[in-house]
């Protein structure tokens, strides 16, 4: 039986320890720690690397040049449903509705469609996955092929893919299914799925959702214009 039975978001202090985003150049994740050096420094988290899939969501984010300052949003699960909110740290609103209804508006601004994808790596804590551009595509297809094992097998990134699209060279992790959990490894997962959804959930209750059922979405124009990613 699934576990994924997660309400409407609201705010909460975020379980992820660490976030991680695909560094096209150095074929690896890299994620940011404050408590490194004298003002924060970038991690990479090298491939082989493994994880155990809990949840994913829809976001935004970018950098607004008007207001020197990041683009943020609320996670949804359903974006052809649920309103976004994206804001700049500084410059405060940018544009709020369906996705569809203001993509123009958040491309414009310099904002990007983002798959928020929360897991468990192999040392036992949550962790945050940030995908964009053709890293989405990958994922994407990856989900397509094995949306029946995710939730009781591992994930691994064991190889980088190389890509060419006219002058420009990328690289996208390549995911696979690993071993099925142990009843151990099924239980901490659960337990943890279990914080993803004391974060996320509402008094408004929600479908349960299945991953065929689920929207995802790549710009058209992401590939380039968010190189490297």
């Amino acid at each position: 039986m699934s576990r994924r039975t997660l309400n409407q978001t609201e705010t909460r202090k975020n379980p992820a320890t660490k976030f991680l985003e695909w560094k096209s150049n150095d074929k690896c994740f890299e994620y940011w720690d404050k408590s490194k050096g004298e003002k924060g420094e970038n991690v990479k988290v090298e491939v082989p690397f493994k994880f155990m899939f809990l949840e994913h969501f829809h976001t935004i984010k970018g950098w607004h040049d008007a207001s020197s300052s990041r683009i943020y949003s609320n996670e949804v699960k359903f974006i052809g449903k649920e309103p976004i909110n994206v804001r700049s740290f500084k410059g405060g609103d940018i544009a709020e509705g369906i996705y569809s209804e203001i993509r123009l508006k958040i491309l414009d601004a310099g904002g990007k469609y983002h798959r928020s994808v929360y897991v468990v790596d192999d040392s036992g804590d949550i962790i945050n996955i940030q995908l964009k551009g053709s890293v989405v595509a990958a994922y994407s297809d990856f989900l397509n092929e094995n949306e029946n094992k995710v939730e009781g097998s591992w994930c691994e990134i064991n190889t980088v893919k190389d890509h060419k699209k006219g002058a420009t060279n990328y690289s996208t992790p390549d995911f696979t299914i690993g071993k099925a959990f142990t009843k151990a490894e099924m239980a901490l997962a659960n337990d943890k799925y279990l914080e993803i959804v004391a974060h996320f959930e509402s008094v408004t209750a929600k479908p349960e959702v299945e991953v065929a059922n689920i929207e995802v979405l790549v710009d058209g124009d992401n590939d380039l214009d968010d190189l490297p990613f």
